[in-house]
């Protein structure tokens, strides 16, 4: 079944359940939402945060609406995505999203970061904000050079504000005696958790809705499985839903039905 096959099936003007949505188009969630206004009152403070949730929980996500809801006048937003780095490694990753030359020294490429987010404030008048994904695969001495790159004017001024988002072992991390100055630099935490029953049934119509079908074509059956099968987990939910409507597609029908969750389930996630 091509995707096209599917559109026509269902009336849909796009795919739904791909990684393709607008901010504007994500599901108002109360958690998130939450979450979101409590991240943006804390850089508005100039201070840093962390997000904590499971894998597919929605941290990407929030880092978008975060980035979406910050004027781009007042701030200037960098995104580092974390590997197995080193402290020079991380650092240069930051260096090249900042659009900083990386060339010299592990001290001096620590100063012309610092310079660079110290400039940034004083002669363009932006906040920076440094936002690091998949935080909880950063090596305790890495996560320790946070506290190097905040530290201005011998602690005494707040020019960058750190996000860092993980998975719950982030916050064990942080609970380490090592890394004590650097949670404490942690002024806000959003927790994000996995979707409600009644929350996938929700997200399932409203991705259905801006894909161009008002109607939800999962029936109670449908949305039970996928609720079962995915516990909530918002990536597991796209990919389930998105096979199950091809599987739906196949047989002619224009309901999704719990049978057909079940085929997408050996299909996507064998």
């Amino acid at each position: 079944m091509s995707p096209m096959d599917t559109l026509a099936a269902f009336n849909l003007h796009k795919l739904p359940f791909t990684r393709e949505v607008a901010v504007r188009e994500m599901l108002s969630l109360s958690h998130f939402e939450q979450a979101r206004h409590g991240l943006l009152a804390c850089l508005e403070r100039r201070m840093s945060a962390a997000i904590i949730g499971p894998a597919g929980s929605g941290k990407s996500a929030l880092c978008r609406a975060l980035r979406d809801a910050l004027p781009e006048a007042r701030y200037r937003v960098h995104y580092v995505k974390v590997a197995d780095l080193g402290k020079r490694d991380l650092c240069r990753e930051v260096a090249t999203a900042m659009g900083v030359t990386s060339a010299g020294s592990y001290p001096m490429l620590v100063r012309r970061i610092q310079e660079d987010f110290a400039q940034s404030g004083v002669a363009d008048g932006v906040r920076p904000v440094l936002v690091i994904d998949e935080a909880h695969d950063i090596r305790p001495d890495v996560l320790g050079v946070l506290r190097i790159l905040t530290n201005f004017d011998w602690d005494s001024r707040l020019v960058l504000s750190v996000v860092l988002a993980g998975q719950p072992r982030l916050e064990t991390l942080l609970k380490k005696a090592t890394l004590e100055d650097v949670a404490q630099r942690i002024a806000f935490t959003a927790r994000l958790r996995l979707l409600s029953r009644d929350e996938t049934a929700n997200y399932l119509a409203h991705r259905c809705a801006i894909a161009g079908q008002p109607q939800s074509p999962f029936d109670p059956g449908s949305i039970e499985a996928l609720f079962e099968m995915s516990q909530g987990n918002l990536r597991a939910i796209d990919r389930l839903a998105l096979g199950a409507l091809d599987e739906a597609a196949t047989r002619g029908a224009k309901v999704v039905a719990g049978s057909d969750v079940v085929a997408a389930r050996r299909r996507v996630l064998a």
